[in-house]
């Protein structure tokens, strides 16, 4: 097995594009080439970097194949290997075939990797204006807003789902941060002076996220 070299990668300019390219070696010594799907340097050079980086942790593949992985697929898979029974009890894995619905509408046709943070808390403003919908024989009836429970419980199974793919090298958290634990005093101020439409947001992201202990 060839043996990589730690200076094997460059990055170049195609004739036919502003777009960089990138060109690194495998474990077993093959040539790749491939897109960085940026026209700025450093980002470029980053993305390099990651590549060696995956490349030495032997999960290069894996990597490559979570850049491509649509999220639709991920929600599947996630249900078929890690919600039913005997992983979770059969209403759980209920539960987590609805709230995969609605993801898939929200998300279905990205990248795992495309999903941001802001994509996140606009999928549940969304939500929390959305109302109830009940199929009768005269139609569809809307009934009163979702409860912020309900929506609640949707971030808890995305979280779910995003956990499992980090774990499998699919995603990659970047950065390093110091966790702050609010108290209900904190929220309560900041849930005083933000819109009413954004306090049930804050309650779902501290309590779900932060940690939030009522003290």
């Amino acid at each position: 097995m060839a043996r990589p070299s730690k200076h094997d990668g460059s990055k170049y300019q195609r004739k036919d594009g502003k777009v960089l390219w990138m060109v690194y070696r495998d474990r077993s010594g093959k040539r790749i080439r491939e897109s960085t799907f940026t026209e700025d340097w450093q980002e470029a050079q980053r993305k390099l970097r990651e590549r060696h980086q995956a490349r030495d942790e032997k999960v290069l593949d894996i990597v490559r194949k979570g850049e491509q992985l649509q999220f639709a697929d991920w929600v599947d898979f996630f249900l078929e290997n890690y919600s039913k029974p005997p992983m979770r009890a059969e209403k759980t894995h209920e539960a987590n075939e609805r709230v995969g619905r609605y993801l898939k509408e929200a998300f279905g046709d990205r990248s795992i990797r495309e999903i941001s943070a802001d994509d996140i808390e606009l999928y549940l403003r969304k939500r929390l204006q959305a109302r109830v919908q009940i199929k009768t024989r005269a139609g569809v009836v809307q009934k009163d807003r979702l409860k912020p429970a309900t929506v609640h419980q949707e971030l808890r199974v995305l979280r779910r789902m995003l956990n499992v793919a980090v774990r499998k090298k699919l995603l990659k958290v970047k950065g390093l941060f110091r966790p702050h634990y609010m108290n209900w005093s904190e929220q309560q101020r900041i849930e005083f002076r933000a819109p009413e439409h954004s306090r049930n947001i804050i309650r779902i992201i501290t309590e779900t996220v932060c940690g939030c202990t009522r003290s």
